[in-house]
């Protein structure tokens, strides 16, 4: 029998902020934590890739109930280019597809090259990427050696400023260090590339780190090795680490329901209340506990979009 197959997986919710190691792709980085937390259900809120570092928040139980709304949230990185090398995944695992000469650069164009490149654009997603189609990851097509078209999309860069071009400057390695905020379905990778191709010389990206995810702006991380520590002083200490599902649920508008709305909810009814917020909403009770996901129509009525089991606690109001 293996090691794996004698965890006693159970019932757990909460949220892991997760500091995820260089290596492991998001995937490999939750199911080790899934089997270290014995949690029966999970899942992560946006892939990491194995090159990066950071945040990685992990939903376990009914948590993964909101995942969606983290994954949509806006992201900060710290990264470091490499100027003068193109990789066909533009960053540092990638196959090297050309080199080319660094340019005398000053810190005039290496701003206003960031500068082009933040706010609404269109940007090409890489072609080793999540990303699916037909199905399909487009990271597996590209490694089978099929040609993949990726059309651009629109996406947010709120900020993408230099930290530091001294390695560059000081006649070292040719390397900028680079901060950047951003909303969903943003490439780092991609913005590192284009920077290379404004500034005349081609890039890709040598180390990635996430900051932080929205609502997470501060967060206390757990390595593994912090929590393979706590494992091993009891399963108490080690789910003090997580984070109650209302923590993650700041991404939507709240709406308060007394009681009676409550138990309509629970069992898929809908609530004629006069509410004003249209649009998803967070619902929570009387006492501050999330009862899960909601939407309010135009006509100011509630419906109950994903409501978490524990709301299911007493028989359904009369229709």
């Amino acid at each position: 029998m293996s090691r794996h197959s004698r965890v006693r997986f159970r019932k757990l919710d909460g949220i892991l902020l997760l500091d995820k190691p260089k290596g492991p792709s998001s995937s490999q980085a939750l199911q080790r934590a899934r089997r270290l937390f014995a949690a029966e259900k999970g899942g992560h809120t946006g892939s990491l890739d194995p090159l990066a570092t950071g945040l990685l928040p992990l939903c376990f139980g009914e948590a993964t109930k909101i995942a969606g709304g983290l994954l949509g949230a806006a992201k900060a990185y710290d990264t470091v280019a490499r100027l003068g090398v193109v990789t066909d995944t533009d960053d540092a695992q990638g196959e090297v597809l050309r080199e080319r000469a660094v340019p005398a650069l000053d810190m005039a164009t290496i701003d206003a090259a960031l500068q082009s490149l933040t706010g609404r654009l269109m940007q090409r997603p890489p072609i080793y990427s999540a990303l699916k189609r037909g199905g399909e990851p487009l990271y597996a097509k590209a490694r089978r050696g099929e040609e993949v078209e990726v059309e651009p999309r629109e996406v947010e860069v709120h900020a993408f400023r230099l930290v530091s071009a001294g390695d560059l400057l000081d006649g070292g390695e040719p390397l900028l260090r680079l901060h950047v905020e951003c909303g969903s379905g943003t490439y780092v990778r991609s913005l590192v590339r284009d920077l290379g191709e404004l500034l005349g010389c081609g890039a890709h990206v040598q180390e990635l780190r996430r900051l932080w995810v929205d609502p997470f702006r501060d967060p206390r991380m757990w390595a593994f090795e912090e929590l393979e520590l706590l494992a091993s002083r009891g399963r108490d200490s080690l789910d003090a680490c997580l984070l109650p599902v209302e923590a993650g649920m700041g991404a939507w508008p709240a709406l308060l329901v007394d009681a009676g709305q409550a138990r309509r909810l629970s069992f898929g009814q809908s609530v004629d209340g006069g509410f004003g917020q249209r649009g998803e909403v967070a619902v929570f009770d009387a006492g501050g506990r999330a009862l899960g996901l909601g939407v309010v129509d135009e006509q100011g009525r509630l419906r109950p979009r994903r409501m978490f089991s524990w709301a299911v606690t007493q028989p359904a109001a009369p229709a």
